[in-house]
């Protein structure tokens, strides 16, 4: 083969994959332009998950091709299962649902949660705002003040539902470490439990961080609360005073257990859409939240709102999902022991 033949057919192979990309680029432009884009939310309104999935419906719609309009839904039920099932088996799979739902997907996944109805692996993730800082509260008429008071009196605390932080969290120091959490259900999201702490429904709550420091900072300020224990490996700089959950093992199994069960703070507030989704827009979505991260009014209103930011890529956030569902049987069946071995939530009442 000549240099010339060669020449020719580096430029020809050249011209057909600029011409792919271009296409491909066009066929995405066309699919969105006009179209509304769905943002399934799977808790109600007021905390951190529908706080980031209004934040992000509001601006990554003009950094993906054809700048879709982004549509934000409330669909609470289960802890969010609700909303995880219906993105898995019944959304359109084109890349025009988009969700944000617990952080602990793949964890209920790998415990055979029986809500779960999807494989979150199977989910093309876009990226991740945040990661998270939960913590359990009370209300300053409870008599648990302390994570060491949880032990010695029995606190009820409301629930969003089996699978859900708020319930998953409870159980499992109920049944490893013997607290005496009794377990309300019933609510829709931490702004309904939070409320309910208020009303003196029940005595706690578990909610982020981010949202008691952006939406209920005259409690921070007031002690109207009192913080019992955060989700997390160690303290954060900014709770030096509550214990990180791993701190309360009693040994080094119970503390790597903690540790496993807290990884979902990892995942912190992250956004997917359907399985399905063709590779090109999964890749579009992907480079639009990207972009969106680095927006200037984007940012602003994180700014504004003092609101934690720590974003991940898709790519990498896909990496750590699947790491999270690659666990142990022995550490399964540990765990299921001590999250089944406490009673199961009562309903609040009507």
């Amino acid at each position: 083969m000549t240099t010339k033949t060669v020449l020719t057919s580096v430029a020809a192979a050249t011209a057909f994959a600029l011409t792919a990309t271009s296409a491909s680029a066009q066929s995405i432009e066309n699919f969105y332009n006009g179209k509304n884009v769905n943002m399934y939310i799977g808790f109600s309104a007021g905390g951190s998950y529908d706080f980031y999935g209004r934040l992000v419906a509001r601006h990554i719609g003009k950094h993906i091709p054809g700048k879709p309009s982004l549509v934000a839904q409330s669909m609470p039920g289960a802890g969010s299962f609700k909303a995880a099932n219906f993105l898995y088996a019944v959304a359109p799979k084109d890349g025009s649902a988009l969700g944000i739902v617990s952080q602990n997907l793949a964890l209920e996944e790998a415990l055979g949660n029986k809500a779960v109805r999807y494989k979150s692996n199977d989910f093309n993730w876009i990226g991740r705002t945040t990661s998270i800082v939960e913590v359990h509260l009370t209300w300053n008429t409870s008599k648990a003040k302390t994570i060491q008071d949880v032990f010695s009196n029995e606190t009820p605390v409301a629930s969003t539902g089996p699978g859900s932080p708020s319930e998953g969290y409870p159980r499992l120091l109920n049944g490893m470490l013997g607290t005496k959490f009794k377990i309300i259900g019933g609510y829709t999201g931490s702004t309904a439990g939070m409320l309910a702490m208020e009303r003196g429904e029940v005595d706690g709550a578990l909610t982020s961080w981010n949202t008691l420091k952006v939406s209920k900072q005259d409690w921070l300020k007031n002690n109207k609360i009192n913080l019992l224990v955060q989700y997390t490996l160690e303290r954060s700089p900014e709770l030096p005073n509550v214990p990180a959950v791993v701190e309360l093992g009693k040994t080094q199994a119970d503390k790597d257990l903690l540790a496993f069960y807290s990884g979902g703070g990892a995942v912190g507030r992250s956004f997917l859409t359907t399985p399905g989704v063709p590779a090109d827009r999964v890749a579009a979505l992907r480079a639009a939240f990207d972009a969106m991260s680095k927006d200037p009014a984007f940012l602003g209103e994180i700014e504004k709102t003092k609101s934690e930011f720590n974003p991940m890529s898709g790519e990498q956030l896909q990496k750590l999902v699947a790491n999270m569902s690659k666990v142990s049987p022995d550490v399964v069946k540990r765990m299921q022991g001590y999250l089944g071995s406490s009673k199961k939530a009562k309903k609040k009442s009507s």
